[in-house]
């Protein structure tokens, strides 16, 4: 069997911050956008809000070069920010800033989400990171949606970077999908047999103006509407790019371990979606700090032990693929902690310091406008 091409194509939603009162910029000045654009081209868009803006890179083969392209998009979105003022972060939610002092963009797909579906859409002051896979072949990315869809809690629990929500500490390694998850067509995909299934499920709900096409399927990993690719969607955004990098040499390894699996006339085995879906909430609570379930052994395990277990069992196709060295940044994360221990800590050393509670907040919005360009 001829495996796919696994080409990686990697989305980043950023927020833009005041770097005077570290609040967000709620609308940017007219310009702001259009420099972004001089800078980057048409791989910078609009977001559902205007303190939002969403970079994309091109297919890549490897890691490495998808990654050295998102640092330069990075880096021109930085630079046409700091002209107005502004700085931008790479979380998955703001510290301290409120849905409703927010305005959505002006386009007819966002006028359409605010207005149908109130206050789950109002609400979506929040920033993902999606990783396109390029799998050419209708039947196989189905199939290696169906397996890869267990791994997710585990890419979700590495990612996380959404502990606070309008100034409190939700307990919550990632509030974004507390938000996200009102909203319909999220979640887990359905389990389904052949990409013609797909197909007839978009056209039911197409047929019953449900939604007007694919992209309003919101799963956590699901067929682009766009491209031939495997777009997992489950990971909150990254403040660091080696973290970046960490989890698109995972999710690209996986992949290429269960095309393995497939050509050996094996699967990874499926299980009913409540299992998943608890472990999907064990890493949104905890985060990389917690115990995923294992489902073969039946119990909890702390998640240091499967991320190990994980590179053993892909280890051979990361060095195909040439990311052998990000896949290993798996051990940092661990090591290191998230994005959302991290801003914990920061905020926690502030108080400590003699800081008030929205002086120590600034303190961790600080943070992560450093490590947005850090290496």
């Amino acid at each position: 069997m001829e495996r796919s091409s696994l080409t990686l194509g990697i989305e980043e939603e950023y927020l833009i911050v005041d770097r005077e009162t570290r609040d967000l910029v709620a609308e940017p000045e007219a310009g702001f956008l259009e420099d972004c654009r001089k800078a980057a081209g048409d791989q910078v868009t609009t977001e559902f809000l205007q303190c939002q803006v969403e970079v994309g890179t091109r297919p890549h083969p490897g890691v490495a070069e998808a990654v050295a392209e998102l640092r330069a998009l990075r880096a021109a979105v930085a630079a046409a920010a700091g002209e107005y003022g502004y700085a931008v972060i790479a979380a998955s939610t703001h510290p301290f800033a409120t849905w409703r002092r927010q305005s959505h963009t002006r386009k007819e797909r966002y006028d359409g989400l605010w207005n149908d579906m109130g206050a789950a859409a109002w609400r979506m002051l929040i920033c993902g990171m999606h990783i396109h896979a390029g799998i050419e072949d209708d039947d196989v990315r189905i199939d290696m949606m169906n397996q890869v869809s267990y791994f997710l809690p585990h890419m979700l629990a590495l990612s996380c970077s959404s502990p606070f929500w309008e100034g409190s500490d939700t307990q919550l390694a990632s509030y974004r999908l507390t938000v996200f998850d009102a909203l319909p067509r999220t979640g887990l995909p359905d389990r389904l047999d052949s990409f013609s299934e797909f197909r007839r499920l978009v056209d039911h709900l197409v047929a019953s103006q449900c939604i007007e096409d694919g992209t309003k399927l919101w799963w956590d990993v699901r067929p682009s509407a766009r491209f031939p690719t495997l777009e997992q969607r489950v990971t909150d955004v990254c403040p660091r790019l080696p973290d970046v990098a960490a989890l698109a040499a995972l999710y690209q390894s996986l992949l290429a371990f269960l095309h393995r699996l497939r050509a050996q006339n094996q699967r990874w085995r499926i299980y009913p979606a409540t299992l998943i879906r608890e472990n999907r909430w064990r890493a949104q609570r905890y985060g990389a700090e917690g115990k995923l379930i294992d489902h073969g052994q039946r119990k909890a395990v702390p998640l240091a032990d499967l991320i190990e277990e994980l590179i053993e069992f892909v280890s051979g196709d990361a060095a195909a693929l040439g990311c052998a060295e990000e896949l290993a940044g798996l051990r940092r994360i661990l090591a290191d902690g998230t994005s959302a221990h991290r801003q914990r800590l920061a905020y926690a050393a502030a108080r400590e310091a003699g800081e008030d509670d929205a002086g120590a907040l600034r303190r961790v919005v600080d943070t992560l406008i450093e490590e947005f360009l850090a290496e």
